[in-house]
């Protein structure tokens, strides 16, 4: 059997290991493929080696899969600051943002990370940055669109003769 090759090895290891670094159950994939290994007589220096990953850390996962069995391989809930909105409060966003902002008594056409932190300010007493709005339009499932501009006192037909697509 001829031997296969990937093109760009080095971009395509990259790749591979963000994609895994993303998802919890690709992480919990991987770190079951270390332990594997181990188990079939290599050392924790060789599948480090192999995956990619420190010899510490797999030496880590397998004392915790001694330990705790497989469940001591899946990801441990990572602390962090609670939210200050609960799902009740969620639940009216989600609902505002399928919406028009002028329902609300907002001035706007469109949602955005400032308009949405106005509203949570106004409707909760709840102050958001605009950042962390953005991101919670994100965890809801939307995505920002801007409107496209129009340049004001344009000739509409100079427009489309300028247009690369018709």
């Amino acid at each position: 059997m001829k031997k296969l090759t990937i093109s760009d090895a080095e971009t395509a290891i990259l790749i591979l290991q963000d994609e895994i670094r993303r998802s919890y159950e690709a992480r919990y994939d991987h770190r079951l493929h270390a332990i594997l290994m181990v188990a079939q007589g290599m050392s924790c220096r060789q599948v480090a080696q192999l995956l990619g990953d420190s010899p510490r850390t797999v030496a880590y996962w397998v004392k915790r899969f001694e330990t705790e069995g497989l469940s001591g391989l899946a990801d441990a809930d990572r602390p962090g600051r609670p939210s200050k909105l609960d799902q009740g409060q969620i639940q009216v966003i989600e609902t505002a943002l399928r919406s028009h902002p002028s329902q609300y008594g907002l001035a706007g056409n469109l949602w955005d990370g400032k308009l949405l932190s106005h509203f949570i300010e106004q409707q909760f007493g709840i102050q958001l940055g605009v950042r962390q709005c953005q991101r919670l339009f994100r965890q809801l499932g939307f995505r920002f669109r801007k409107p496209r501009p129009l340049i004001a006192k344009a000739d509409p037909q100079v427009q489309q003769d300028f247009k690369k697509n018709r």
